[in-house]
């Protein structure tokens, strides 16, 4: 019999909160995590998750907003099969009622430029993975249906990257790459405050579950750790 190969994931912007979560829960279902932040020197959680990991997590530096960063990183894992990406790491910036036109690219790029880059940038380790998974962590805020209250940068950064995840979707699907739009709630990291509806390990196990139910029927849904689709 055959031994099951080991689920490859990569996950950006995993030093804290959701991106913790995710990498803390991968590596505990015994999965090779290649861990992602832009100062993995000031990582203090993720380097002692790595340290007592076995070895199942690798930290390598990336800032999603700097193709120069995205590009030393694909040369460092060169062909490696990934079997899962989650484009995790996002940022918000206030204040939350202006249009401040310097924050608002630098939360354009973060959270919409760079998930993309990220994905076309480790396009072919995907399709030559078994699992094909490409994940972005959304927000309820990306819907248009129920808009108000401000966080314009926020929103519409996470709007577009809907828009190009979908897209995506339906690109790749010849390629067997499942697309997962997941909306992860209102967690309690740094950024969603003092109010929140759930913890960020509680996010990361609904998230898994939802990431290893992906498949062709699903591939492209905007839906949140619970399942339930999101409204456009």
């Amino acid at each position: 019999m055959d031994k099951p190969t080991q689920t490859t994931v990569l996950i950006t912007g995993a030093n804290a909160g959701i991106g913790l979560a995710l990498a803390t829960r991968y590596a505990g279902e015994g999965a090779a995590v290649i861990a992602t932040c832009r100062n993995p020197a000031g990582a203090d959680d993720l380097k002692a998750l790595a340290a007592s990991s076995g070895e199942r997590v690798r930290i390598l530096p990336l800032d999603v907003a700097n193709e120069v960063s995205i590009a030393s990183l694909k040369r460092t894992l060169g062909d490696e099969p990934i079997d899962i990406l989650i484009n995790n790491a996002g940022m918000n910036l206030q204040p939350k009622n202006q249009v401040v036109p310097e924050n608002w690219m630098t939360v354009m790029r973060v959270n919409a430029l760079g998930p993309m880059l990220v994905a076309q940038a480790f396009r072919d380790n995907l399709v030559m993975s078994s699992q094909k998974k490409l994940v972005a962590i959304t927000s309820i805020l990306a819907s248009i249906s129920t808009a108000r209250d401000g966080n314009f940068a926020y929103r519409q950064s996470k709007v577009a990257l809907n828009m190009g995840m979908r897209v995506l979707s339906r690109d790749w699907a010849d390629d067997g790459v499942l697309v997962g739009l997941l909306n992860p709630g209102w967690v309690g990291t740094r950024m969603g405050g003092d109010y929140f509806w759930i913890t960020a390990d509680e996010c990361a196990e609904g998230l898994s579950l939802r990431i290893a139910e992906l498949s062709p029927a699903n591939s492209g849904v905007f839906q949140d750790y619970r399942g339930v689709v999101s409204r456009w």
